[in-house]
């Protein structure tokens, strides 16, 4: 059996009791390492859940996933997922590779940031679509994201943005040559995330467009989501490019039309109780 794990968002007690029994009875137990962490290391979940660890990065995942299944078939292997199994799609391609081979999986679900961003008091079934907001180079500075968050807004949706993460990374340079050289881990802050949305609004009214987004729109900043140290922020935009938020996992989300509950809510994390005067109750139902 196959089994795909949920850790949840905190430490390594955040694993359901299902989740546990089927990690003490496995043989093999892979760490997905590269599309979240935990507040935790390898060791603390070694110590907690009482097995050793095989650290799988996305080389692992996606080009040698079928070493993962070794043996699968005939002993139960299991791969843990921080937040929830199915956060990425590569996941659904280790399910697809194994019902392939014949041997059979189990999911055992969590928490994920999709579900606990309602932490901040804005309500599930009024988000839109979610984006990913990607580090931006000198050469490469997409912004079809920015259209996706506008789209939703238009809609009166909030849009949940899920910010970079770059792990075991290797340089353009290392990567033509061959050379297994990886970059420092980096994780994207809310502060980069706005910054890169307020240039996007500069560049989009530039080229003579009124963006449904500026820097007075109502976001909220979230960091460590599901930890003892979580922290959220609400305010403008402009004030998300200078918050201090701390140490990484963080996600953004920009507004849409809002509930007044929505908004008594919002103003328990507020930056700045008179942004939400001056803006929010302009776009609440």
């Amino acid at each position: 059996m196959l089994y795909l794990v949920g850790l949840g968002l905190g430490d390594a007690e955040d694993i359901t009791v299902k989740g546990l029994e089927a990690v003490r009875r496995c043989r093999r137990v892979y760490l997905e390492a590269y599309t979240s962490v935990l507040t935790v290391g390898k060791e603390a979940l070694e110590e907690f859940y009482g097995k050793e660890l095989i650290l799988a990065d996305r080389e692992m995942v996606e080009q040698e996933a079928d070493s993962l299944l070794k043996e699968a078939d005939v002993c139960d292997v299991a791969f843990l997922v921080v937040g929830d199994p199915f956060g990425a799609t590569t996941h659904s391609d280790l399910v697809l590779r194994a019902v392939k081979l014949g041997i059979p999986y189990k999911v055992i679900h969590n928490a994920s940031i999709m579900n606990a961003v309602g932490c901040c008091g804005l309500q599930l079934y009024n988000f839109g679509e979610t984006v990913s907001i990607v580090f931006w180079t000198d050469t490469w500075k997409p912004e079809s994201f920015f259209d996706k968050i506008e789209k939703n807004r238009k809609n009166g949706m909030h849009t949940l943005c899920l910010l970079d993460i770059k792990v075991k990374e290797q340089s353009l340079e290392n990567l033509m040559k061959g050379r297994k050289i990886y970059e420092p881990p980096r994780y994207m802050s809310v502060n980069q995330a706005a910054e890169q949305l307020l240039a996007i609004i500069q560049n989009r009214r530039l080229q003579g467009e009124k963006p449904e987004i500026t820097e007075n729109t109502i976001c909220v900043g979230l960091a460590r989501v599901g930890a003892l140290d979580e922290k959220i922020a609400s305010g403008t935009l402009q004030q998300m490019s200078t918050v201090e938020l701390g140490a990484p996992l963080h996600s953004l989300i920009v507004t849409g039309t809002m509930h007044p509950l929505e908004l008594e809510m919002l103003k328990l994390f507020s930056v700045d109780s008179s942004s939400f005067e001056n803006n929010a109750c302009q776009r609440t139902t």
